[in-house]
């Protein structure tokens, strides 16, 4: 016969709620009852009925979460963070991955819905006026985007963005490019207005390359037009375009760091590997995750709060080698 919550709690010496909780909801109970719960259900071999659950409950505890595409190295940290959170709560996550085709978003996230609980997009491409089509879904989240009709974890360029063009100028650059990411991106829009601004605010010179994919090859191609631009720094939509850049101008015999220096944005775990180590601006992708988490369970408790939370995560400059003094006029 299979262990039933019954028998776990009798194990524990404690009540069949309590036991509930800490298994479901680990963070109503203190960290000694969880952790005494958890070995003594296992031990037993106890699996849960998600089955029954969800019956008596009404929910699936299951999240959906939709991501544009999962080989982006952007993605993986906020996926884990999410799963992670996810699992701590008693929650199952079903991914999603529409492989940069904006025009599977609003359809995948209508079929996902009736399968889960609540929603997570993160870094939707979609244009908003679809987006605004999935407010009927709520609960739903929206990470590195601005949507109305649901909550929102943005993450400010501003800050990081104004540190990367300071650095630059502080080691001597007047003239600087940016990497465009595609058209459709809501982060390049909110990207490139901050380089513009900072740019402005430092008295330097800019130019602009793009639109291009988020893709290595991408950062290759631009790397010709940046050679020819006589620009002495570069700022790129994200790691994956500055590395291709970095790549093609090594076989151009371009020393990156000392005779052109480029900053990637997203601090991705490749960019401490790449030679020169990447100079890049950290977006907080876990944070941004395990926030999303946290705000689709309240709302799913709270299905009669009516105020959508909107939260702000800053970014930041790291330095690493790819950054250095201008080369002599």
């Amino acid at each position: 016969m299979s262990v039933t919550l019954v028998d776990v709690a009798k194990a524990t010496g404690l009540s069949a709620s309590t036991v509930s909780r800490a298994l479901s909801d680990p963070d109503k109970v203190n960290a000694h009852t969880r952790d005494r719960v958890r070995r003594v259900a296992r031990e037993l071999g106890y699996v849960p009925n998600q089955t029954a659950r969800s019956l008596n409950s009404g929910h699936h505890d299951m999240i959906g979460l939709i991501v544009p595409d999962i080989a982006n190295p952007f993605f993986p940290p906020i996926i884990k963070a999410i799963q992670a959170r996810a699992g701590l709560k008693g929650k199952t996550v079903i991914i999603t991955d529409v492989d940069e085709h904006p025009g599977d978003e609003v359809q995948r996230a209508q079929i996902l819905r009736k399968r889960v609980d609540g929603l997570i997009m993160v870094s939707p491409r979609a244009a908003d006026e679809r987006l605004n089509e999935l407010a009927h879904l709520k609960p739903i989240v929206f990470v590195n985007r601005r949507v109305a009709g649901g909550a929102n974890v943005l993450v400010d360029n501003a800050d990081g963005m104004a540190e990367a063009v300071e650095h630059l100028t502080a080691l001597g650059h007047r003239k600087l490019a940016y990497l465009n990411g595609p058209r459709r991106s809501w982060s390049n829009t909110q990207r490139r207005e901050a380089v513009v601004a900072a740019c402005a605010a430092q008295g330097v010179e800019l130019v602009e390359y793009g639109p291009f994919e988020p893709q290595v090859q991408a950062g290759v191609r631009a790397a010709d037009l940046v050679h020819a631009s006589g620009v002495t720094a570069v700022i790129a939509y994200d790691d994956l375009i500055a590395l291709g850049l970095m790549t093609r101008l090594a076989e151009r015999g371009v020393r990156v760091g000392q005779d052109l220096s480029v900053i990637g944005i997203d601090d991705s775990p490749m960019s401490g590997m790449a030679y020169p180590t990447l100079t890049s601006i950290h977006v907080p992708g876990a944070e941004a995750g395990m926030t999303a988490v946290d705000m689709v369970l309240d709302m799913i408790e709270n299905p009669a709060e009516e105020d959508l939370p909107v939260v702000q995560l800053e970014t930041r400059l790291v330095v690493r080698g790819s950054t250095a003094l201008a080369p002599p006029a």
